[in-house]
């Protein structure tokens, strides 16, 4: 039997309804999945090739009528609904072709927030979110609150919908790009920061937009926790509809929210300043991620979560996949792998997170990023860089007089090779691109666990380390 629809303001009837999905991605096979339960007649149209997708593991759900691959985004005339996943861009001209028909355009991230019953968490930003969204997840579970973690992580959202109740805490993280669609706000909305970054698909001012668009819809009941540290999160706060909550590394806060103070992050609520955990037991190296735990306190003491809760979580968290992880030691230099990061700005946070050494990697696929801060940077903490990839030849003219030893190969395989000949005693090769992955691999997890295998099989690996 049909599942009953959940009521949205712009869905329309589903029962037989053609439906063109755009993206044979996580989200596009969520939302077919979705939409066939509901009664729906669904194509999907991807441009990706069959190896392509083989190798992404996309395979079509049950129940879709038609998938058309390998050939560009189909047509929407004759469809009563396009659903796109993030990937493909509000401006792309099939989209505009729904517009010009009256075609109703939806996403899986704007349905989701349309039809959840239960309370959201939304967490975004230009760098940080990942780590913020899997910590608060950490302290929804000390707290021992009924919860579902999911959002750009990569979870089937609308998968979700049925087992969640009105007293379930749906914790979000929600990427630029899906913030294309949406037309509602989180009830707990936080933005970590917003850098330059992802200009290679939008404008500066676009991309800022996209960001205010997380709080945007917010009601005068609902949550803003912003990072008054970041220039343009700080200008927010002038648009907040509902509560503010602020959250500051450089400085104590007036305003109720997180920061530090004395060597602990403490939380200011009505003028109460609650001490949650010293900053010397946070785990996760790096003052960036002394900002991500700082902004989870915040988001975990608007949602109401007891300190003892954040403090367990603090205590034992120590990082997500790709993001500073350190793989190994290996010719006595400790390999880190940072794939996570994506644009200049990412890659110095991770420079700046040790004092050692390090011999940097950097490559991939350019953003159309400034460099100038980066070229700072790889001057005061490089001793070597290696550059590799399509845009290997642009950060090598970058940095090639900033530091001793800069090299330019082709691949990640010769630049592990490279940068385990520079490599001392005592330095840290940090892999940390400063580029998307998109020149050959399907996201930078990918590119990260290849790097894992690239170190892993260096003479004399050991995991026996901890920097």
């Amino acid at each position: 039997m049909t599942a009953p629809v959940p009521r949205s303001p712009d869905l329309p009837p589903l029962e037989g309804l053609p439906v063109l999905v755009y993206s044979l991605g996580i989200e596009g096979r969520d939302l077919a999945r979705w939409l066939v339960a509901h009664g729906a007649r669904v194509t999907i149209s991807d441009t990706r090739d069959e190896a392509a997708l083989a190798a992404a593991g996309a395979v079509p759900p049950e129940g879709v009528e038609r998938v058309v691959i390998g050939q560009p985004l189909l047509d929407p005339a004759g469809f009563g609904l396009v659903a796109v996943s993030q990937s493909i861009l509000r401006y792309n001209p099939a989209l505009a072709r729904a517009r010009e028909l009256g075609i109703p355009i939806t996403s899986q991230m704007r349905l989701f927030l349309q039809l959840c019953p239960g309370r959201t968490i939304g967490i975004t930003g230009s760098s940080g979110k990942s780590t913020t969204t899997a910590l608060v997840g950490a302290m929804a579970r000390e707290a021992g609150i009924e919860f579902v973690l999911g959002g750009n992580i990569g979870e089937p959202l609308l998968a979700h919908l049925d087992e969640i109740r009105p007293s379930t805490t749906v914790i979000l993280e929600i990427s630029h790009t899906q913030l294309q669609y949406t037309d509602r706000s989180p009830h707990i909305a936080a933005v970590t920061n917003v850098t330059p970054n992802h200009l290679d698909q939008f404008s500066w001012d676009e991309y800022v937009g996209l960001k205010r668009n997380h709080i945007a819809h917010q009601s005068r009941d609902d949550v803003a926790v912003l990072n008054q540290d970041n220039p343009v999160t700080r200008a927010f706060m002038a648009s907040v509809r509902g509560r503010l909550v602020a959250t500051s590394i450089e400085a104590p806060l007036q305003l109720d929210g997180a920061f530090i103070d004395g060597g602990e992050i403490v939380i200011r609520r009505s003028s109460r300043v609650t001490p949650v955990v010293p900053v010397a037991d946070v785990r996760m190296r790096g003052r960036h991620n002394l900002a991500n735990a700082v902004m989870a306190c915040a988001i975990a003491a608007e949602a109401g979560w007891p300190v003892t809760a954040m403090a367990r979580a603090i205590r034992t968290f120590t990082g997500v996949p790709h993001r500073l992880e350190v793989v190994g030691r290996a010719g006595g230099a400790t390999w880190v792998n940072d794939s996570i990061a994506t644009s200049p700005e990412r890659t110095v946070a991770g420079l700046r997170a040790f004092d050692e050494p390090v011999v940097l990697l950097l490559g991939g696929r350019d953003k159309h990023l400034p460099l100038d801060v980066l070229q700072e940077a790889a001057a005061q903490r490089c001793r070597a860089v290696v550059c590799f990839g399509e845009a290997g030849p642009l950060f090598h003219g970058a940095l090639a007089d900033r530091v001793d030893v800069a090299v330019l190969v082709d691949a990640l395989e010769d630049a592990v090779a490279a940068a385990a000949g520079l490599a001392r005693p005592g330095d840290v090769v940090l892999f940390a691109p400063a580029g998307t992955s998109f020149d050959r691999y399907p996201n930078f997890e990918a590119r990260g666990e290849h790097f894992r295998q690239l170190v892993r099989q260096l003479p004399g690996f050991t995991v026996e380390v901890s920097p």
